[in-house]
Formats: structure tokens, C-alpha cells, sequence
């Protein structure tokens, strides 16, 4: 992967027609060594944020050895990077294929589930194991949460309390996990889950080997200002000891946007300008997903490269390359008012699912990845992230 000192660097000697997508591996150092001095228990990456290659064996040599999986080629990825590298199934459901070419192919032992019947397959893929580690998945509220994944994954309390008991009989070591939804902004969410668990093991009797407290751990956008993650780890081990369990289990996460958001960019090239629509080569159906669907705002700066640039900054909506209407970005993107057709505007907090959501619709696909060294646009962990960014 071609290294440049910065954005600017880059742009003035590539002047690139398509996108170029931008990873910043000291962002990810920081982030991990914080995950690594804070969190009370082991953390897990989850894959599917960011699966590039240079991105997980970053994380590796940053110390993250465990990883939150949910397919096959999850697994298989992990493993040709790092054989020796212990993998989680999180997936709650799974084929019997998947799971048993996971355990007999790839020696993984850590399934999820939130249903009778998914447990079912994991024993009946496995011959009946005596070695699985089996986590069931709780439901809890996500309403702290940007994007709320409660509507499809987690067992119901009144299903929650049978499923512990089943697979206490049938596990190793028993987890229970819950998830509080991606970028969650409000801490009690991780202290409602742990609760939650905590009326599980009154009502069974069964204190868990392991407590998983799952992902959803925040980055930030212009719009989106969390507090500091170190107050989300802070509950986590003030509700962790609320229990007052006698034998304590252990604690993991599964840090996906919190890790890895703010290492990659984008690099678009404006197009066209039509008033206060900036047409670029990138999209919704590109690494600017979030950008459309969700519908988050993207701190966003423009390349000047010497130009002289408006200090007036305008709220600009963006469309993507393809023919398709969907493929539009509200923002409000805040830009110099000048900016024009052939200039370049970088797009940050894309190393979480920026790469991953890409798809290769109308032919517009760009595979330009290159490594920086400068800071990313906005940072929960530099100080550059108690700056003030204006939103429209």
C-alpha cells in the first residue's frame, strides 16, 4: 500500500478521477491502546466494520488477537492473516453448513444464538461437542442507538431465562450477551443490558462464565457528539459490580466504529455543482453508505491545494455517480461557498463501513486505497475532537 505524508500530499501529485479511499494506521494504534488500558475484559474486533487486510493486521500488531466473526469468510480472512487468532461466531443465526465447516475446518468454539432451534443446529453441526463456548443473546432496548438492530436479533426475557438453562447443559462455557445498537449515545444503554443479565441470573440461579456487552460503542460526527467513550467503560464496570456476583465472570466487547471510524476517508472529486447540490464520484452505493441510508453526517473539509477557498461555509447535499435517485446524501455537508466542479472534498469517519458496504452498481467502483499519515478530520481520541464543528 503506496504511503503519503497527508490529503494534500496526495491529491497534488495523484489528481486522482476516482475515488481514493484513505487508512490511517496510527488512528487505529490510539484507538486500540485506549480499548487496551480501559475496557476490564478481552476485546474482540468485530470484522465486518472494516475487513481490509492492512486494517486487521494493524489491530493485530496493536495487540487485538480476538475477533468477532459472522460468516465464513470472516473466519477464513482471520485465519490467513493470523492462524493463531481465537475467533467468536456472534452471527445469532447461522447455517448447519457454516457452523460445522467453522468448528471442524477453523477449530472455532464461541457460538451465538437467541433461539432454541439455533442451538439445535450448532449441537447437531457438531456432533453433540463438549467443547463449545455458547453465548445467548439477549434482546434489550436500543433507543439510544442510531441504527437499531433489536428488531431481529436476541431472545425475549420470557425466551431467555429456558435458553440460559439449555445451554448451560450443553456448554463449556456459558455467555451471555446483548448488543445496544450502532453508535449508541447514551451509556445507560450498557448498564439496562448488564441489569438485564443481572434479573437472568437472579430468576435462573446460573451466573454465566462470561459477559458479553457486545459492540455499539460510538464514534463522532459533526452531528453526533458523544461523550467520552472512557464514561461508556466507566458504567460498564460501575453496572459489572452492581451485581455483586461471587464468582465474576469475564468481561468482552466487540468494538467495531469505535476502533476503526476515524482511520479511513474518502477522497471525491466534484463532478458538477447545480446551486447547493454538489454531484461526486462516490456514493450511497460506494463507501458512502452511511452517508445516505442512515443518513449521517461525514465531517467533510475540501482539498484546496493552494486555491484560494470562501471562508463562507455553505450546507451542500451530495449525489452519487449512478443513475439511481437513491443515491443521494443529504448532509448538510458544510463547504466553502466557491467550490466548484473539479474540486476535491475529503469525507472522514469512513474506516467503519466505508470499504464494506461498496458495491459494483453502474460500474462506478474504485479499489485506490492508500496509507496517511496525518490526522483524520474530527477524533474522539486527539484533542483535535473538542473542536467545535459547525452543522447546518
Amino acid at each position: 500500500m503506496r504511503k503519503f505524508k497527508s490529503v494534500n500530499e496526495l491529491v497534488n501529485e495523484l489528481k486522482p478521477d476516482y475515488p481514493v479511499y484513505c487508512v490511517r494506521p496510527e488512528s487505529i494504534k490510539k484507538s486500540t491502546k485506549f480499548f487496551k488500558e480501559n475496557f476490564p475484559g478481552k476485546i474482540l474486533y468485530a470484522v465486518k466494520t472494516n475487513p481490509n487486510e492492512k486494517v486487521i493486521k494493524q489491530i493485530i500488531s496493536n495487540g487485538i488477537e480476538d475477533f468477532d466473526v459472522a460468516s465464513l469468510n470472516e473466519i477464513k480472512l482471520i485465519k490467513k492473516v493470523k492462524p493463531a487468532a481465537n475467533l467468536y461466531f456472534m452471527h445469532t443465526i447461522k447455517s448447519i453448513e457454516s457452523i460445522s465447516s467453522a468448528y471442524y475446518d477453523y477449530g472455532v468454539r464461541n457460538f451465538a444464538l437467541d433461539h432454541k432451534d439455533e442451538l439445535r443446529k450448532i449441537l447437531e453441526a457438531t456432533h453433540q461437542a463438549r467443547d463449545l463456548n455458547l453465548y445467548v443473546r439477549i434482546a434489550i432496548s436500543n433507543e439510544h442507538a442510531e441504527i437499531d438492530l433489536s428488531r431481529k436479533f436476541g431472545a425475549l426475557p420470557s425466551e431467555a431465562l429456558g435458553l440460559v438453562r439449555l445451554c448451560k447443559d450443553h456448554s463449556k462455557k456459558l455467555g451471555i450477551s446483548f448488543h445496544v445498537g450502532s453508535q449508541c449515545m447514551h451509556k445507560i444503554s450498557y448498564s439496562k443490558g448488564i441489569n438485564e443479565i443481572g434479573n437472568i441470573i437472579k430468576k435462573t440461579k446460573i451466573v454465566p462464565d462470561i459477559i458479553n456487552v457486545g459492540g455499539g460503542f460510538p464514534s463522532i460526527y459533526p452531528d453526533l457528539n458523544p461523550e467520552p467513550i472512557i464514561n461508556y467503560l466507566n458504567e460498564i464496570k460501575k453496572s459489572l459490580k452492581n451485581l455483586r456476583l461471587t464468582k465474576t465472570p469475564q468481561v468482552i466487547c466487540e468494538p467495531g466504529r469505535a476502533i476503526v471510524a476515524e482511520s479511513g476517508s474518502t477522497i471525491v472529486k466534484v463532478v458538477l455543482r447545480k446551486k447547493q447540490n454538489l454531484y461526486i464520484n462516490d456514493g450511497t452505493y460506494g463507501s458512502l453508505f452511511d452517508a445516505g441510508v442512515p443518513n449521517f453526517v461525514l465531517p467533510s473539509k475540501m482539498i484546496t491545494s493552494g486555491r484560494v477557498h470562501s471562508k463562507k461555509l455553505t450546507p451542500f447535499s451530495f449525489f452519487g455517480p449512478t443513475c439511481d435517485s437513491i443515491d443521494y446524501m443529504k448532509g448538510p455537508f458544510l463547504l466553502p461557498n466557491n467550490i466548484k466542479e473539479g474540486d476535491y472534498i475529503e469525507l472522514g469517519q469512513l474506516g467503519a463501513y466505508g470499504l464494506t458496504f461498496r458495491t459494483k452498481f453502474n460500474g462506478f467502483y474504485s479499489d485506490a486505497i492508500f496509507e496517511l499519515n496525518d490526522k483524520p478530520i474530527m477524533s474522539l481520541y486527539e484533542d483535535s475532537g473538542k473542536i467545535n464543528y459547525l452543522v447546518a
